[in-house]
């Protein structure tokens, strides 16, 4: 999946359930020339993983600061009206960095999860964010999107919280005109039938949820 922004991409590590970067990425490839932010305790399970951190912020207490080696770019961020994934995109978007890959969003407390796809929904127009978990990456959908997977793989639309004037192209089950509304109708296990996929939608917004 490609981002929409021209530019780097940098990784983003989260709290959640850390990544198993063997089963689909060769963590040395894949993250060779790119930046890697760590929010909080991210940092230590990106540590025995052996990838470089390059940036880390959050509202370090004095045990977590210490044990830090020098030569990071730390960010302290103690503004407790804002979750650390809100203060980690704001300062990834001063910085200049535009393609967000998200790793630790999901998993542990699903009241994270949630909170965190609204921060997503709220820097939409300015980042592209795709999460990625052990089973699927996900991202808020542009109106028109266009997009290359392969066949047979499971593809989920979600609305949050209603779409209307729905098209589909490429796959299983298509969509024409329709509306999706959560606690009534929603589009979820598609299979993808085209390399090709069309997604089109004239209100609301929409996350989609791809097979890895």
């Amino acid at each position: 999946m490609n981002h929409r922004f021209k530019g780097p991409e940098i990784g983003l590590f989260l709290n959640g359930d850390p990544p198993n970067l063997y089963s689909v990425y060769s963590k040395k490839k894949y993250f060779l020339n790119k930046k890697i932010f760590a929010v909080d305790g991210a940092f230590y399970y990106l540590q025995k993983m052996g990838l470089k951190v390059d940036y880390i912020s959050g509202d370090f207490d004095s045990f977590f600061k210490k044990n830090i080696p020098l030569g990071y770019y730390l960010f302290e961020t103690l503004d407790q009206k804002y979750t650390d994934f809100d203060k980690a995109l704001k300062i990834i978007y001063n910085k200049g960095f535009f393609n967000v890959n998200v790793w630790g969003g999901s998993g542990k407390e699903q009241d994270h999860f949630l909170g965190n796809l609204s921060t997503a929904l709220k820097y939409k127009k300015k980042l592209s964010i795709i999460f990625h978990d052990h089973y699927h990456y996900y991202f808020f959908s542009d109106k028109k999107n266009i997009f290359y997977q392969k066949k047979n793989k499971i593809i989920s639309l979600f609305p949050f919280t209603k779409v209307e004037g729905l098209y589909t192209h490429g796959l299983k089950y298509p969509i024409h005109n329709g509306i999706l509304q959560i606690g009534k109708c929603i589009g979820i296990r598609n299979k993808i039938m085209k390399n090709k996929i069309k997604i089109n939608y004239k209100k609301g917004e929409l996350l989609i949820f791809i097979e890895k």
